[in-house]
């Protein structure tokens, strides 16, 4: 029960900071080619740490 009561109230929070997030986000101006280039960076980067066993 204590675990619940903990729990719920991160869950609900969580999700109403996810909302607020989704709607600024919607609502900017965000240059999406350079967020797409920097997760491709980082993606590469896991991905290479993955093939090369080295990072």
């Amino acid at each position: 029960m204590i675990r619940l009561v903990i729990i719920l109230p991160l869950v609900v929070i969580a999700w109403f900071l996810l909302v607020k997030l989704i709607k600024d986000v919607k609502s900017a101006n965000i240059d999406w080619t350079g967020i797409a280039t920097i997760v491709g960076f980082i993606a590469m980067a896991f991905w290479l740490r993955h093939v090369t066993g080295m990072g």
